[in-house]
């Protein structure tokens, strides 16, 4: 819409742009939701969740796979660092590709902010890849379920914090199951080394700590995913490149992988590929439908996860797994109830006793009449 003054001294003109131009490309209208170049927006709620949920499923589940078929290469496990390395590599190729493909290809995150997100970004993921030299797979899973438990520990601490019954009874749960499945696996695993427990214990402070820097410097500075992605694993990339060739820990590696380059870096390029699609899949489930159907779509793909792991891959069983591993999904709910109590209301038993009572009364009086 044009609205034009015009007179013998003076020409006004005020241009009101269209939706379309006034929007950002880091800002995504409500309904314009594109996973993987998909527009879901044409698509009718079930059918959004059905593509999305499969995308999660689909994609993690390889990666999962992958990411265990690596590391049973036999001599690759003291090479997690360098798969981390790889991988990095292949996450700022695609992040490159993915914003070269947008409009507006500006950096509008500070530097110094992504120096800090790589350096927990490079403690999450490298910690994470080189537990599994340590641990069984499906251990180091149901760590990565238990994010809560260092967030409400640095929440106390440094923020101080207070919680409500249901994320201590989360907590608790959480940390119970924890020990329980460690101790089982100490006893069946020949491999089992404390070691590992460390490394994933770090990686899940780390965790911890980047979603809160992501979120606050992509709110504070309108960034993108794609720029995100980006600058956060390349720097993280020159990080470790660093380190492994302080530590010489290069060389080693690149000798090994050369010999098995299918099984190395092959896998590790699906690998890459298939967690990045699958993080695009999660980012769209939180946006469509919310991070309570989120959360239980991606807690029943950990629990495949494992399922499948023990079916793929030969290792010692003991029906303590399931038994921690349940008690480990109940702090999960926990946790999301304690989120969404106004969404999930439950009726208290005092409640129920007196509904019961009253309907009890209102048949002894109808059947007395």
């Amino acid at each position: 819409m044009d609205l034009k003054f015009n007179n013998s001294r003076k020409y006004i003109s005020i241009s009101i742009p269209s939706k379309t131009d006034t929007m950002s490309p880091h800002i995504k209208s409500v309904d314009d939701i594109r996973v993987l170049g998909i527009n879901l927006s044409q698509f009718q709620k079930p059918v959004q969740f059905f593509i999305c949920v499969t995308g999660v499923f689909v994609f993690y589940l390889i990666y999962g796979y992958l990411q265990e078929l690596i590391f049973s290469v036999e001599g690759f496990k003291p090479f997690g660092w360098y798969l981390t390395l790889v991988q990095f590599g292949f996450y700022s190729v695609f992040g490159l590709v993915e914003l070269q493909l947008t409009q507006d290809k500006r950096r509008r995150i500070p530097a110094k902010t992504y120096m800090i997100i790589a350096v927990l970004t490079v403690g999450t993921m490298g910690l994470s890849n080189t537990s599994l030299g340590y641990l069984n797979y499906p251990t180091q899973v149901i760590f990565k379920c238990c994010k809560l438990i260092p967030v409400m520990i640095g929440g106390v601490f440094i923020q101080g914090k207070r919680y409500n019954a249901a994320d201590v009874s989360a907590a608790l749960c959480m940390s119970a199951g924890l020990i329980w499945f460690t101790l089982a696996d100490s006893t069946v695993a020949p491999n089992f080394n404390v070691t590992g427990v460390l490394l994933i214990s770090l990686a899940l402070c780390a965790d911890a700590v980047i979603g809160n820097v992501q979120e606050k410097a992509m709110k504070l500075h309108n960034g993108s995913n794609s720029e995100m992605v980006l600058y956060s694993y390349s720097i993280g990339f020159v990080y470790i490149l660093v380190g492994l060739a302080i530590t010489s820990g290069l060389t080693p590696a690149i000798s090994f992988c050369s010999k098995f380059p299918f099984q190395t870096y092959g896998y590790a390029f699906f690998f890459s590929l298939t967690g990045y699609f699958g993080i695009s899949f999660v980012l769209a489930l939180i946006k469509v439908f919310g991070a309570l159907v989120a959360v239980t779509v991606t807690t029943g793909r950990k629990a495949m996860t494992i399922v499948l792991s023990f079916l793929f891959f030969a290792k010692p069983f003991t029906i303590q797994y399931i038994w921690s591993g349940l008690l480990v999904v109940l702090g999960i709910f926990l946790n999301v109830y304690s989120k969404n109590m106004d969404k999930m209301k439950f009726p208290h038993l005092y409640n129920i006793l007196k509904k019961r009572g009253t309907e009890g009364k209102s048949r002894t009086f109808s059947q007395t009449v």
